[in-house]
């Protein structure tokens, strides 16, 4: 009998033991399984409206900074390019105009003075200022219009993945409205949400562990980039009647909040490719 109790403590002990050195190793490095890996978005926008010609990008694929994703009808803005140029031709022929006259009237006061009003000069020179003016505006409507013409064709800003591309030729796209979205290749990072009560002497800099679901058999190492200031606030929002949401809680429990890490990756396999929303478990090295 004594036998027996002797085991059943020493079995006891044991499980206490290791409880308690899980307990303490959770402590000293928190845990979480509530990972998700980000990246910034870049939201592919046309600076000008007219229908789609051309697209080469495919969904799903991989492009690299500078490449052409789609082009648009060029058509009108050519027209407006070319009309640009002639408007400024006629510009710098009138600035030539106003400048002979001014000078004609200038040589017959020295050769004659007061015979040409002053008032009269003095227009002549306003001309002038007005049709430099000219020229100048015209040069401005030039490259606007060389601008909008060089925007018909649209290209990648960065390294990335096209995702979710619907665009197809025939489309009528709009001018500052976001048609294709492209996926920062070098901005991947995984997002953790840790309680408060774990975040205890965890800083900038600490060295974090992550497992992506799809590939359980390997463990991603990494740096923590930053520990988020704030989370919004569950209650005090504004309601029916303009009165605050309060929502109802038991007053013995103490929920502990969620609050954001960034972890920064390093190094990758080749053969493993991240992928916006994936699943990610991350532990803290403190």
């Amino acid at each position: 009998m004594i036998k027996r109790y002797l085991i059943t403590l020493l079995l006891l002990c044991s499980a206490g033991t290791v409880i308690f050195s899980y307990y303490q190793s959770y402590t000293n490095n928190p845990w979480t399984r509530d990972g998700q890996v980000s990246a910034h978005i870049v939201s592919i926008t046309p600076r000008v409206t007219g229908q789609v010609i051309n697209v080469y990008a495919e969904d799903n694929s991989q492009v690299k900074q500078g490449d052409l994703l789609f082009e648009i009808d060029p058509s009108i803005y050519k027209a407006s390019y070319h009309k640009a140029l002639a408007t400024k031709r006629q510009a710098v022929a009138l600035l030539a105009k106003a400048k002979n006259e001014e000078q004609r009237a200038l040589n017959l006061e020295k050769r004659t003075p007061g015979a040409v009003p002053v008032l009269t000069l003095n227009n002549l020179n306003n001309a002038v200022e007005t049709a430099v003016a000219n020229v100048e505006l015209a040069k401005a409507n030039v490259e606007e219009a060389k601008l909008n013409l060089d925007y018909t064709k649209v290209y990648a800003p960065t390294n990335g993945y096209i995702t979710n591309l619907n665009l197809r030729v025939g489309s009528q796209v709009v001018a500052n409205s976001p048609v294709v979205a492209l996926i920062d290749e070098d901005s991947f990072w995984v997002e953790g949400y840790f309680k408060e009560t774990d975040l205890v002497g965890v800083n900038p800099q600490d060295t974090a562990y992550v497992t992506l679901m799809m590939h359980n058999d390997v463990q991603l190492k990494g740096e923590i980039k930053s520990i988020g200031y704030g989370i919004a606030k569950q209650d005090g929002s504004t309601g029916q009647a303009l009165l605050p949401n309060v929502n109802p809680n038991f007053q013995w429990i103490r929920l502990a909040q969620r609050i954001p890490i960034k972890v920064k990756l390093d190094e990758l396999p080749d053969n493993l490719q991240l992928r916006v929303g994936m699943t990610a478990s991350i532990k803290i090295i403190k």
